[in-house]
């Protein structure tokens, strides 16, 4: 298990040019260090922001007037002994900073560090410091809503009080089984059976919001499909809100992928234009073509834009069969056009009838709108965006899956008169997979992945 005994260093700014930087100082020696590289006789007070400046080494040269503040433990971020200096952003100067505070006796802190050693130090638990890695790389404000959730202790919350009930089970089987010889029984088959039960229904609770919850976090990849002007650039463009994709009358003017990534609704969503797909003797087309069907097959979701204005052809339900096993939104464009076709008499049958029909180029704003509203319902299989999710992160899911997978097996005990060793057994795996979500029984190497992915400074 990590132990921080030494005294570590970092910016804990981004980085890159700015107003203010700051350099954070963690340890035991933090008061000490920082006394060494500012201009300060007395001790800094505790949390008294305090202007002074920060000096080189023995030449006493000043380099910058600082801002220091002092937080002793135990109220600090990490837990520890902290002094946070801000100063003006130049990079150069914070990492100058840096350097004094490491030869004055710090060491260079590790990416995340300073928040495992608010984890390993009890200020946070393990969901709270994944929590602070999501809230920093949120990219919607519905992801930062939901991390900032996670950080205040939702899910730590709502945790705790099926591990609580899970304990008082687990107790009282325990006790069951040592003074079994004597007698005693504090809890019978049918009430273990109903507790469990009501376990059960708990943690389907935390996971029915799951899908939702992993769609938030980490967004998805959703990919336009047509044939060559059946108008996909425009689409991508609208939804982008900019010319992003060169829309020309000439067909195959796409001939590469084209991605950016917009904030729809919440949702973080990679947006991908793709070549038109259609039979075609240019290498450079057919290259593209291939490149669209490989991103369909990674793809979260497919938009496919059909013409009306133009028969139906073969590539046209092809792309409707390739992609009927996604979740799909049918674009029917260019409805402003005389019709080729309608939605009850095309080759794509009943598909056709759920599809979206609008003029990108005549009602562009209406279109926008709805198009957009379509992909957030399919992308969340139909369910509102309430408030923010309490489940986001997979490793939380997975291990709320196998804490299920136990009660469930308990429950069959239970409900087949097993003898409480069964019962007992089945609730400890339980209860083990519930303290990995938050950080009570997660193995060292689970811990240095999740920090692996923080940021130096944080």
């Amino acid at each position: 298990m990590y132990v921080p005994d030494d005294t570590i260093t970092a910016v804990a700014t981004p980085p890159g040019p700015g107003g203010i930087g700051i350099v954070r100082i963690s340890g035991p020696d933090a008061a000490t260090i920082a006394r060494a590289i500012l201009l300060r006789t007395p001790p800094l007070e505790p949390r008294l922001a305090t202007v002074t400046l920060v000096v080189s080494g023995g030449e006493s040269q000043p380099i910058d007037r600082v801002l220091a503040t002092y937080f002793p433990a135990p109220k600090s971020y990490t837990g520890e002994d902290v002094v946070e200096i801000s100063a003006h952003g130049s990079p150069v100067l914070l990492r100058r900073i840096v350097e004094l505070a490491v030869s004055a006796g710090a060491r260079l802190a590790e990416p995340g560090e300073f928040t495992l050693r608010a984890f390993v130090n009890g200020r946070i638990d393990l969901v709270q410091a994944e929590a602070v890695h999501d809230l920093i790389n949120a990219v919607t404000p519905l992801q930062a809503r939901a991390a900032f959730d996670q950080l205040e202790g939702t899910i730590t919350t709502q945790i705790s009080e099926i591990e609580s009930a899970l304990f008082d089970l687990v107790v009282r089987l325990e006790a069951s089984i040592d003074f079994s010889e004597e007698g005693y029984h504090f809890v019978d088959a049918d009430e273990a059976g109903t507790s469990i039960r009501q376990l059960i229904k708990r943690t389907e609770q935390l996971l029915v919001d799951a899908q939702r919850g992993r769609l938030i976090r980490e967004g998805g990849q959703v990919v336009v499909l047509g044939k060559p002007n059946v108008g996909k650039s425009t689409l991508f463009n609208l939804l982008l809100g900019s010319p992003r994709a060169i829309v020309t009358e000439v067909a195959g003017t796409t001939r590469d992928l084209l991605a950016e990534t917009l904030d729809l609704n919440g949702i973080p969503i990679t947006l991908v234009d793709t070549a038109g797909i259609r039979s075609t003797g240019d290498a450079i087309e057919s290259e593209g073509v291939r490149r669209a069907k490989a991103a369909l097959k990674v793809a979260r979701m497919a938009i496919v834009v059909l013409d009306r204005s133009r028969p139906l052809e073969k590539e046209d339900a092809e792309l409707m069969a390739d992609t009927a096993t996604l979740p799909r939104l049918l674009v029917i464009n260019k409805t402003d056009l005389p019709a080729a076709w309608t939605e009850i008499d095309g080759n794509g049958g009943a598909a056709l009838n759920t599809a979206l029909p609008v003029s990108l180029l005549k009602d562009s704003r209406d279109a926008v709108t709805r198009v957009s509203a379509t992909i957030t319902k399919r992308l969340l299989a139909g369910e509102e965006l309430r408030d923010p999710p309490a489940i986001t992160n997979l490793r939380h899911i997975e291990l709320l899956e196998q804490a299920q997978g136990a009660l469930l097996l308990a429950a069959d005990a239970a409900d087949a008169k097993a003898p409480e060793e069964f019962l007992l057994s089945d609730l400890v795996d339980a209860q083990r997979a519930l303290g990995a979500v938050t950080g009570q029984r997660t193995p060292d190497d689970v811990l240095n992945r999740i920090f692996s992915e923080f940021c130096i400074g944080k």
